[in-house]
This record gives structure tokens, C-alpha cells and sequence, in this order.
């Protein structure tokens, strides 16, 4: 059977077919079975596991995990070891639910325990947690099992592939974990500490995986807050080695962990992204993602082919990605990307792509650019960006919406030229839908959006965004838990009420509404910024003809801006400035 299933799918699958799995795990699981038998059967269901996913779950529909960890309780340690392979060829299957080794809590234990048997069941082990390592959950299991001292000194082993598994475990388990990575910088291994061992394996002379491997460990530590971003490490030895990566000598895959890497490691850093952008000319470098697939007509290699259309996605995501985290802060790196050739026309064109993750990547990178009030009066007008991103929030997931929403935020400023068209296309609709969502990002968002529509806008648009939301909504917003929501609604209030016509004319039909609104957020339990932005809007209905009778003739109101005024954290003189007409009264 063994002989027979090798490298061959089809036979893999006939024998499948013919009930095999259930009489191997039988077999696998019978004490009265010698040791070899037992083992043989592990193999052949490992072999059987490399086929198809669709073998994977017939595999898994037999219950062969449980039969496997079984077997790792046996003394022999061949029969461990094949257990072992078996177990980490499923595991790495993407059918396969992490969540399986974790449903006892002895099998970790176990498998810690393990690691010293041999470089097998070192390499294996680490596999399969590296594999099974997905979320803080699966983190902190591993990590309270002892993970980080068990695996450090792999580190350091004589077997290369054994290194590697060890590294990648380090990678999965500090990623966006302060905990892990904090204890990581503290660890030793024969009298290195493990940044030291992470950087010497940075070195050009190693393979590239483990270069790779060992930046993404380093990227981690140093997004997690365990290592400085002016550390050495990180500004002359992991930053040019994800740029390396980026070049055209390297393979497609390592292109693409190469830039996504790089990304998330200047992602928030002013410094590290202007270091990055003047390093190995990288803005222009990543043009030659856009570039793949090459011409149809020009290759001949199918396997070429297939290999250049499997990885155009993943390059243009990866592109995207990195442009967003260059552009992130500083205009002059912005101008840069701009300037690349057919920046926009590919941004353009990445709203619109099949796959959701290019189109998420390709919005991440339209919002990092539109933070630049020059792009937004020049190449976002030019190529009529607004229209593409309008598209994309009809129709599109949560992640998208997110952050497409926040570059609307950013088209709907003043000085923008794309705020009116994107007003004549019924964006108040879909912003006030936005309001109501019960994604917290999305409702911070639409209300965001909204407030910058109102700043100096017209009175037919200020009545549009108040009737769009309606009263209850309003209410409904003025009470959210979160302050980003209710400083948001607070500032669109505020806006709506500017320019003296307007407030007197919103106040003759929304007057009672408003008035209670403000009352409500007076009364509440909230912070100085809440209550001070409040007072601004009394102010501003005090600037109204007619809007002023409604703050004098509420008695109520009348003791709130009394209290406040004289309350030492405001400045009676700033609103006395701001409240002439109330002088007599107070």
C-alpha cells in the first residue's frame, strides 16, 4: 500500500475509497499489533494526508487525530515520529481546524515534553505549532505550556531544518503579543540573548527563509513595544533586510512576506517610514509589483505562467500595503508614490478588483494619500477617485467599509473638489445609514463624514443631513457609550449650527430637539471636552436673531451655563465673550 500510494494522488484516493483509512486506524490502534505494523499504518495514512484537502477530510472524518495523539503515548520512538508526521501533514492542511490540538489540555503538555526526543519530533512539534498558532487564545496557551524556554535553545541546533521551525514558532507566537515578545528580549540562549540570535541569522549568507523569518521575529518584538524603533536591530539590520526582499532577484513569495512585513514594521513609525522610502530606491522598486502577470502572449512556460497569476494578488495586496504605511505621515514620501508611474490609474483599478483583500489594500493606500490637502486638490480631482470609492461603499465588507468610509471623511473637507459631486451622488443617505450600524468604527465614521459635509455648507444640505438622521437617531447617537461617537455628533451639531441665518432657521424646526439634546448632555456623566463642546453650541445658538429665546427663556439652561461659568475648569470671560445678550441675565 505504502509503495503503491506514493506520489500518486489517484491511488491515494481509490484506496481511500475502498475503506482503507478505517482498517489502518484500526490496525494503528490494536496493542496487539507489533510496533512496525503500528508504524507502517501511521505512514501510509501520513502519505495518504499529502494528497488532496479532500483526503484531509475523509482522514479527519475517521477521527484519525485523536488515533494519532494516542499514539503518542507509546514508548517506541519511531512509532512517536511518524505519529508525529502524520499529525503535522494534517495540521498544515488548510481544512484542518487549529482548534483540535487544543481540545485536551494534556496534549500540549505531551508534546512540550517531547521536544527532546529527537530532531524529528523537534521539527514536527514545531510545525505543528507554528501551523496552530492562530490568536491570542492559541498564544497564550502555548506560552503558558512553557513554549518560549522549551523551544529557545532549537534555536542553536545542529539540524537546519530543526532552526527553522524553532524560528517560525517565534514568529507566530510574538506577533501583535506584548506579553510573548516582552519575555523573548529577556531570553538567553549559551549566553546570547535571542535578538542577538534573530540578527546574526539577518545575515546575507543565510538563506533567505531564515532571513525572512528571522525580520518578522524582530518586527513583532518591535511593534509589540519591546524593542526600540531606533534600536540598531531595527533601523540597520531588519529594515534593510524586509527591503532586500522587495528587489526583483527574489522570488515572488519572498517579494510579497518582504513587503507585507515591511509594512506592519513602519506602519506607525515616522522615522522608520522615511528611512524606508529613501532606501534601495523602494517606492520605485515596487512599480515592478504591478507588473505580473508579464504578457500572455509572451510566455510560453505554463508553469511560469501559472506561477505569475497565481501571485499577482498577493503582489499587488503586498504593494498597496506598503505604499499606505509609506505615506502614512510625511507629504514629501507621498508626492513620491504619486508620482510613480500610474500610481492613481492602479489604485483606481485596485477599488475594483475581484479579490477583497487587493481591494482592501488598494483603499488602505487611497486613504493614507488622501490625508495630503495638495493630492486631494490635484490627482484625487483629476481621476475623479471619488467615483471608484462611492462604488465600493454601496456594496462591500465591514474591513472595507471601514476604511473606506474613513477616505470619504477625508474627501468631504472643505477644501476638497470632490465634495460636491460626492454630495450629488446621495452620499448623506448612505452616511446617515452608516451612523446606524452597530460596527462602532462605522457609526464613528458616518457621523465623522457628516460633520465635515456640514462645515460651512449650504442651508438646503444642513436640512438634508437633519433630516436624514432623524431626531430618534440623534438621540440615539447623543447616548452611545463611546465619546468618539458623541464628540463627533456634538461637532456635526456644532457645524449645522454656524452662520446666523442657518442657526435660526434649523433652530425654528429643530429648536425643541436640539435644546433637549443639550440639556441631556449637560446632565450626564461626561468629560470636560464633552461638556465644553456642548457649551460651544449653546454659544452658537446664541449668535442666532431669533435662536437666542430659547436659551432665554429656559430657566434650566439658563442655571447650567451659570454653574459653568463660574466652575473653575472653563473661562467665565470666554463665554460671557461668546454670550453678550446673557450678560443681564446671569
Amino acid at each position: 500500500m505504502k509503495n503503491a500510494v506514493i506520489g500518486n494522488n489517484k491511488q491515494k484516493a481509490n484506496l481511500i475509497v475502498l475503506g482503507a483509512v478505517p482498517r489502518l486506524l484500526y490496525l494503528l490502534q490494536q496493542e496487539s499489533s507489533s510496533t512496525e505494523l503500528r508504524t507502517e499504518c501511521a505512514v501510509v495514512l501520513g502519505s495518504l494526508a499529502m494528497g488532496t484537502e479532500n483526503n484531509v477530510k475523509s482522514l479527519l472524518d475517521c477521527h484519525i487525530i485523536p488515533a494519532l495523539l494516542q499514539g503518542l503515548l507509546s514508548p517506541d520512538l519511531k512509532f512517536i515520529e511518524a505519529c508525529l508526521r502524520c499529525l503535522r501533514t494534517i495540521f498544515i492542511s488548510p481544512v484542518t481546524p487549529e482548534d483540535l490540538l487544543y481540545t485536551d489540555a494534556t496534549v500540549i503538555s505531551h508534546l512540550m515534553a517531547l521536544l527532546s526526543r529527537s530532531r524529528y519530533t523537534q521539527e514536527y512539534i514545531c510545525q505543528i505549532f507554528s501551523h496552530c498558532c492562530k490568536g491570542p487564545d492559541h498564544q497564550t496557551i502555548l506560552f503558558n505550556h512553557g513554549a518560549v524556554q522549551n523551544i529557545a535553545h532549537l534555536l542553536v541546533s545542529t539540524s537546519y531544518k530543526v532552526r527553522m521551525q524553532a524560528l517560525k514558532c517565534f514568529s507566530v507566537l510574538a506577533f501583535e503579543n506584548p506579553q510573548v515578545s516582552m519575555t523573548l528580549v529577556n531570553v538567553s540562549v549559551d549566553g546570547e540573548l535571542l535578538p542577538q540570535i534573530f540578527v546574526k541569522m539577518l545575515q546575507r549568507d543565510k538563506p533567505i527563509e531564515m532571513q525572512l523569518t528571522s525580520a518578522k521575529c524582530l518586527t513583532s518584538m518591535c511593534r509589540a513595544g519591546a524593542i526600540r524603533t531606533d534600536d540598531s536591530c531595527i533601523v540597520l539590520k531588519t529594515l534593510p533586510c524586509l527591503v532586500r526582499m522587495c528587489s526583483k532577484e527574489r522570488l515572488l513569495e519572498e517579494r510579497v512576506e518582504g513587503a507585507e512585513t515591511l509594512a506592519y514594521l513602519i506602519e506607525t513609525d515616522v522615522e522608520l517610514q522615511r528611512i524606508a522610502s529613501i532606501t534601495d530606491h523602494l517606492i520605485v522598486m515596487l512599480a515592478d509589483y504591478f507588473k505580473y502577470p508579464s504578457s500572455v502572449s509572451a510566455i510560453t512556460d505554463i508553469k511560469r505562467l501559472d506561477h505569475d497569476l497565481k501571485h499577482a494578488h498577493e503582489l499587488r495586496q503586498a504593494a498597496f500595503k506598503l505604499y499606505a504605511s509609506l505615506g502614512a505621515n510625511d507629504e514629501d514620501i507621498r508626492k513620491k508614490i504619486i508620482e510613480t508611474e500610474n500610481m492613481m490609474d492602479r489604485i483606481v483599478n485596485g477599488l475594483s478588483e475581484s479579490s477583497i483583500k487587493v481591494r482592501l489594500a488598494a483603499v488602505r493606500c487611497l486613504h493614507s494619500l488622501s490625508r495630503s490637502v495638495q493630492q486631494l486638490r490635484t490627482s484625487f480631482q483629476d481621476h475623479a477617485v471619488w467615483k471608484p470609492l462611492m462604488k465600493v461603499l454601496q456594496n462591500a465588507p465591514n474591513e472595507i467599509l471601514i476604511v473606506a468610509s474613513s477616505t470619504l471623511c477625508n474627501l468631504l473637507l472643505e477644501f476638497s473638489p470632490s465634495k460636491e459631486p460626492i454630495l450629488e451622488s446621495g452620499a448623506i443617505e448612505l452616511l446617515c445609514s452608516l451612523t446606524q450600524s452597530e460596527n462602532l468604527a462605522l457609526r464613528v465614521n458616518g457621523i465623522w463624514a457628516l460633520m465635515n459635509m456640514a462645515f460651512q455648507a449650504e442651508q438646503k444640505i444642513k436640512s438634508d443631513i437633519l433630516r436624514g438622521l432623524s431626531t430618534e437617531q440623534l438621540f440615539q447617537l447623543l447616548s452611545d457609550s463611546d465619546v468618539n461617537v458623541l464628540m463627533k455628533t456634538l461637532g456635526l451639531l456644532r457645524n449645522l449650527l454656524s452662520t446666523r441665518p442657518h442657526i435660526d432657521h434649523i433652530m425654528s424646526t429643530h429648536g425643541k430637539q436640539i435644546m433637549q439634546a443639550v440639556t441631556l448632555i449637560l446632565e450626564g456623566e461626561h468629560n470636560i471636552e464633552v461638556k465644553e463642546q456642548t457649551l460651544c453650541i449653546l454659544a452658537n445658538i446664541a449668535d442666532g436673531t431669533t435662536a437666542k429665546e430659547l436659551i432665554m427663556t429656559n430657566d434650566d439652561i439658563l442655571q447650567k451655563i451659570k454653574y459653568y461659568m463660574v466652575w473653575g475648569n472653563f473661562s467665565s470671560m470666554f463665554y460671557f465673550d461668546l454670550l453678550p445678550e446673557l450678560k443681564v441675565t446671569l
